[in-house]
């Protein structure tokens, strides 16, 4: 199993000065992964500053060496595809090959889409995710590409250079369970990183941590849709103490048991103070 940070950027995390510190931190902690959330506003009640993540994962490019970076996740229906295309091979170049592409619906409708004037129908933004898809993957081939969808069109053009990664960068794909869609989607690419937000009960932005037998049928879904024998992730995201070594064990052992490849551990301002979650993140992931 490898072992990723996952962080906003918002709050005490919005300064990319601060955002780099916790980056290069994690690396020389022994942490495999950096990841970015990506909000526009977050919760429309949210008061705080924001910085835009693309900018902050070039800065952390920048200071690191090893980590494997990316947004976790991107609400690719309120991107312009062939945008996301040129950020993403330019920040793989940049990284030395080290994206992951996280794609998702996007969470919550309201602030992300509704605010801005975009449409925030599930199944409108689902169409979309899947269009962008197509068109970011055939654009990041290298070759003449052309697009003509529902949402979406590109007139034959050709995107260079290609993303150091070979065949391509990989894509995971966000999605809430027991919603099936967004699993089926997920099997068509490189990895699945499930999430279940409790935000309208708790009013909390905590997501719950999947109990190992859920993550197996998740897991046992997106296996019985994959068509590639191609290497595949399966993420999931949680806590652990950095303290308490016996029980991080323990908790990690669950979920390598069922064939988890990444374990993303949380690190936000619903949970501690940035000194605590900087505290954490030095400790080490819970090999």
């Amino acid at each position: 199993m490898r072992f990723a940070i996952s962080f906003p950027p918002h709050g005490e995390y919005a300064h990319p000065r601060r955002a780099c510190e916790l980056a290069v931190i994690a690396e020389h902690a022994g942490w495999d992964g950096v990841f970015v959330w990506d909000h526009l506003l977050f919760a429309k009640d949210f008061i705080g500053p924001i910085a835009d993540p693309w900018i902050l994962l070039a800065a952390i490019a920048v200071k690191t060496e090893r980590v494997q970076i990316g947004p976790m996740v991107t609400p690719l229906a309120r991107r312009r595809p062939w945008k996301v295309a040129r950020e993403t091979v330019t920040l793989d170049h940049l990284s030395g090959g080290r994206v992951i592409l996280g794609v998702g619906l996007g969470y919550p409708a309201d602030s992300e889409f509704e605010q801005f004037g975009e449409d925030g129908d599930a199944r409108t933004r689902a169409d979309r995710l899947d269009e962008a898809l197509e068109i970011v993957t055939g654009l990041w081939s290298g070759e003449p590409f052309s697009f003509d969808g529902s949402h979406h069109q590109v007139k034959r053009c050709t995107f260079l250079p290609r993303p150091v990664q070979s065949p391509r960068i990989p894509i995971w794909v966000g999605g809430y369970w027991p919603n099936r869609r967004p699993f089926r989607r997920a099997a068509r690419w490189d990895g699945v990183f499930p999430g279940r937000l409790t935000l309208e009960r708790r009013k909390s932005w905590t997501p719950e941590l999947f109990d190992p037998q859920t993550y197996a049928e998740i897991e046992a879904y997106v296996r019985q849709h994959r068509s590639s024998t191609a290497p595949y992730d399966f993420v999931v995201g949680g806590y652990t103490t950095g303290t308490d070594e016996a029980g991080d064990h323990e908790t990690i052992a669950r979920y390598d048991r069922i064939g988890v490849t990444w374990w993303v551990e949380n690190v936000h301002g619903f949970r501690g103070s940035f000194e605590q979650m900087r505290d954490r993140v030095a400790a080490g992931p819970p090999r």
